[in-house]
């Protein structure tokens, strides 16, 4: 049996069940959530090495059916979502423990990790945008989680940047069906090598790019698309700054920018606007690296601080992506393009771990301490 279309449905049977079980057994979510994100972390590392596969949702093949698609580079970000989220339900046990409505936080977790797990084995362009909208309205929700007032600002900034975020995505999606007559990414990339290949791109795709670019490059955080994270970070509870820091501005912003730039678009030798587009990416990447480091430097909010710091780091991730992306468009050595972007998804899936980590340890030491304040916090060895 293909596993892929479970990726989706089990979080999403979760969202579900853990509301109306929750009635009757006031423990539920935290078991159900935990037992899920496990299963969905076990799935994802016992497909490692497996053959690349495309499922056809009832048998409807492209461009008419919902194409789902696993291969390498899905793969590693499964394994990056779902462990993550395994790791900070765990921590959410405890953690959570002094916010009401927990049943709500649960559901609305089980169905951010459902939109990522969709994005990232989404095989045609309007299933990743409905993914992508479903992972991101249930993150508005949780930075929003807490109903202070802060949370309530950074929860509302979020979503209205995500809407003019999400409309861009819609944008180009449209575009790209108006050119080549087709949602399914594969079926488009040939249209558009058929079409266009080894000269320069229709106007309206190189806009669509551009929108794409811009999109995705605004849930990656990268600058300058990057206001709603420094507050989102501080504002939301521990565990879903560590799954936006770890994974959602990868999954839904790096992971979607490689996916559509390379496997849709790709990058034509010498065509003028594939220059362009990686051009784009490594600016965007090295203004992320510079900024974001500098404008850590001057925050004492230890979770305010690591959000520059996911900023540039962010940064580093797309340069080597976008590094790889020159090579290939200026027509160079294939190998030097596949160890540019190596080094990017290596890079990729270390900040998700690490970052992850920090941010939990964040909600720890607030946990234990009371306050976020770096000028306050000193002898924690002791405490």
């Amino acid at each position: 049996m293909n596993q892929l279309p479970l990726y989706v449905a089990i979080p999403l049977g979760a969202a579900f069940l853990i509301p109306v079980v929750g009635i009757w057994w006031k423990k539920s979510a935290e078991a159900l959530a935990t037992i899920t994100t496990l299963v969905l972390a076990a799935m994802a590392v016992m497909s490692i090495g497996a053959p690349a596969v495309v499922h056809h949702m009832g048998g409807w093949t492209a461009p008419l059916g919902i194409a789902l698609v696993g291969d390498g580079l899905s793969t590693l970000l499964l394994i990056a979502v779902n462990a993550v989220a395994f790791l900070c339900i765990v921590f959410s046990i405890r953690y959570m423990t002094v916010y009401t409505g927990l049943p709500k936080y649960y559901s609305l977790f089980m169905l951010m990790v459902a939109g990522m797990n969709g994005v990232v084995v989404s095989g045609d362009l309007f299933n990743l945008f409905v993914f992508l909208e479903i992972a991101s309205v249930a993150s508005y929700a949780l930075v929003a989680f807490g109903v202070e007032a802060d949370e309530l600002e950074a929860g509302f900034k979020y979503m209205i940047l995500g809407s003019v975020d999400s409309v861009m995505i819609l944008f180009a999606v449209g575009t790209v069906y108006a050119v080549t007559g087709t949602l399914n990414m594969a079926d488009a990339a040939r249209e558009i090598a058929t079409r266009f290949g080894g000269s320069n791109m229709n106007p309206a795709l190189l806009l669509a790019a551009a929108f794409f670019l811009m999109g995705f490059g605004l849930k990656a955080a990268l600058v300058p698309f990057h206001a709603w994270l420094p507050d989102a970070h501080p504002s939301a509870p521990a565990p879903v700054s560590a799954m936006l820091s770890g994974v959602v501005i990868k999954s839904l912003g790096v992971y979607a920018i490689c996916r559509v730039m390379f496997n849709v678009f790709g990058f034509a030798s010498e065509a003028p606007s594939s220059v362009i587009i990686a051009n784009s990416m490594i600016w965007f990447s090295v203004l992320s690296i510079v900024i974001g480091g500098l404008l850590a430097i001057g925050q004492w909010d230890f979770k305010r601080l690591l959000a520059y710091s996911s900023i540039g780091q962010i940064g580093y991730v797309m340069l080597g992506i976008g590094v790889g992306a020159r090579v290939l468009a200026t027509g160079g050595t294939r190998s030097l393009a596949a160890l540019a972007i190596l080094g990017g998804l290596f890079h990729l899936l270390n900040h998700a771990a690490f970052k992850s980590l920090l941010f939990l340890s964040s909600g720890a030491i607030q946990h234990a301490t009371g306050t976020r304040d770096m000028k306050m916090l000193s002898g924690l060895n002791k405490r």
